[in-house]
């Protein structure tokens, strides 16, 4: 029993200066999973301990800050001393770790890839500006979400931080103790000196280790110590281009933002919806009001209850409005770099519920017509999504304007899907609406997602 509260499960990982534990909560009803996280100071002499309370006190509200702001890190609960050592309480991120589907040996797509970098740099940019670096970025710290399958970045280098201080501060043996993982951090951080841009290196990497399938300690490179691979992938220069630059050498010639990732990858590739990282990764095309529902669900699950009742969802600066179930949760995720303004996630049904119903709306603009957008959509649903077979192709409404419907069958993640959309256009925007569902699901949900597109209105 840790903190009076947190029974331990089960030991997740553990290093010479930290265990970490998964762990119930005793004290909320249902005794909810949590991480709990335990540094032992390197020294009970009372400078060093001084300091290290100092230090983990601030990278714990650093931490609980971050958490708050984004939802794709995990939320900091509590932290607490006991017995002179340290523990953070973390929520538990039910899913699997980026390694595990890099050892598949299935490499990624470029969609997938744009897919990654769009997720991942987007956590980065909130993370930089708060002044803040991960140091530790790789694939078994990125964790793919079982509830809506985005990507969030776990176990930042806080609790190693204190400890490399906290040894240092003792002054006659000073310690360099290292945070990062070779293959994954840039020259300058081996040195103990990183930089936003050493974040960036390494998001980088695994891009180009999950477009070429090889680990990053067996990547060639030239006499310049740049990486040789784009013989290896499938991808188009200009994200090449982009990898390249992420990935420089010399920290002073990579971009030095996150913010300045994205603004190249919005200005060279077709950037995809996180939310629709399962089929919708074609959506991204430049100019374009989306609003994208995703609905999905696993061969096993069992049909879900749909509620009776619905509530009016408005977004006065957007000007658009929509009914949506009560009990679906509203998630306000604006990002200016996706264009999501709003997600409604739908209520686990029980404890064997792995995948939440989800709308996502997007907003983008669009100058051409309704032909040029059936064009446009099918061109990059057959080169984005693999195996895509389109079934229909037909005309319909959308808050009462002309609209276009499109009905098509793709593979994702190994999974058979369906996808429905209906788009219409208003001015320079364009309103599209997408469900997408597990093939023997598709006909389970229908019933709602009309309810929803019915309801869904522009000002």
């Amino acid at each position: 029993m840790i903190g009076g509260r947190y029974r331990i499960v089960d030991t997740l990982g553990s290093g010479g200066f930290a265990t970490t534990y998964l762990a119930q909560d005793l004290h909320i009803p249902g005794c909810p999973i949590c991480v709990v996280k335990q540094l032992i100071p390197p020294s009970q002499e009372p400078n060093s301990l001084k300091l290290a309370k100092d230090l983990f006190d601030k990278e714990a509200k650093t931490l609980k800050k971050l958490g708050r702001e984004h939802d794709q890190i995990p939320q900091l609960l509590a932290y607490f001393e006991e017995n002179q050592e340290f523990y953070l309480v973390e929520e538990y991120i039910d899913g699997n770790d980026l390694s595990k589907e890099l050892s598949l040996g299935v490499r990624w797509s470029e969609t997938e890839a744009a897919d990654f970098l769009a997720q991942i740099l987007g956590v980065l940019d909130l993370v930089h500006k708060r002044n803040y670096i991960h140091r530790d970025i790789k694939p078994p710290n990125i964790i793919r979400r079982k509830s809506d399958r985005k990507l969030v970045l776990i176990d930042f280098g806080a609790v190693k931080e204190i400890y490399t201080q906290s040894v240092n501060s003792q002054g006659k043996n000073r310690v360099t103790v290292l945070i990062g993982t070779p293959g994954y951090m840039p020259s300058e951080q081996e040195e103990a000196n990183p930089r936003f841009s050493s974040d960036i290196y390494a998001v980088g990497i695994i891009a180009i280790q999950a477009l070429t399938g090889i680990e990053p300690q067996q990547f060639q490179r030239d006499y310049k110590g740049e990486i040789v691979w784009r013989d290896r992938a499938q991808v188009s220069n200009k994200l090449a281009n982009v990898l390249d630059q992420m990935v420089r050498h010399n920290y002073l010639e990579r971009y030095q933002s996150a913010a300045q990732v994205l603004q190249a990858l919005s200005n060279t590739t077709r950037l995809p919806l996180p939310k629709l990282r399962k089929t919708l990764a074609f959506l991204g095309f430049s100019g374009l009001l989306v609003l994208v529902v995703t609905i999905g669900s696993v061969l096993w699950q069992k049909l879900k209850p749909e509620s009776e009742n619905f509530q009016l969802y408005e977004n006065l600066e957007q000007g658009i409005k929509i009914k949506y179930p009560e009990n679906w949760q509203k998630r306000d995720v604006p990002n200016a770099i996706t264009q999501e303004v709003i997600i409604f996630v739908s209520p686990k049904q029980d404890k064997q519920d792995t995948f939440q119903e989800a709308v996502t709306i997007s907003v983008e603009d669009f100058n051409g017509t309704l032909d040029e957008s059936v064009k446009i959509l099918k061109g990059e649903i057959k080169k984005s999504s693999r195996n895509a077979n389109i079934l229909e192709t037909s005309e319909t409404t959308l808050d009462s304007k002309p609209a276009r419907q499109l009905i098509f069958t793709s593979q994702v993640d190994g999974n058979n899907v369906k996808t429905l959309q209906v788009w219409a256009l208003k001015g320079t925007k364009a309103y599209i609406v997408t469900y997408t569902a597990d093939v023997n699901d598709y006909d389970k949900f229908i019933n709602a997602v009309e309810k929803m597109i019915e309801s869904f209105k522009t000002n």
